[in-house]
């Protein structure tokens, strides 16, 4: 796990909840969108298994403050890797910030040099689906720019 600040522009931009292209799980989306949506923000939840060209065209059209790529299947370190380095090759996006968590790896979770490889790769965080994963993750919410619930 290595959370570090974000600081995604401020505004009413939403964020970006996807599943890993090979993950067809759905309630670890669900949790992420109501979670998201108790912090305050406006979120557009893509489901599970998108594609990286379906991520790409709707970070491009929406200016997410964030992306946030959740892995159930153990597939994430692999797919997570595609990811963003599909997501990363667009100038335009260069600056989003992006996070992934979850179970990453097959065998249990990914060590410093996966971890390490995920940040290289181009994100901002990696999150682990432990306890402190998800601790990790929710201190990292309440350092964003929230919009305002009406």
């Amino acid at each position: 796990m290595s959370p570090s600040p974000i600081t995604p522009t401020p505004g009413d931009q939403p964020v970006l909840v996807a599943g890993g292209i090979s993950d067809s799980h759905t309630w670890n989306l669900v949790y992420l969108h109501l979670l998201l949506e108790e912090h305050g923000h406006r979120v557009v939840n893509l489901g599970p298994c998108v594609p990286e060209d379906l991520l790409i065209a709707e970070a491009l059209a929406d200016r997410p403050a964030l992306i946030v790529v959740s892995s159930v299947n153990g597939h994430g370190y692999h797919d997570g890797m595609r990811t963003v380095t599909r997501l990363r090759e667009h100038p335009e996006l260069a600056d989003v910030p992006a996070v992934i968590g979850g179970k990453l790896g097959i065998a249990g979770p990914c060590g410093n040099d996966e971890v390490a490889a995920l940040s290289a790769a181009g994100y901002d965080a990696v999150f682990d689906d432990s306890a402190e994963g998800v601790a990790a993750f929710r201190r990292m919410l309440d350092t964003l720019p929230q919009r305002a619930l009406v």
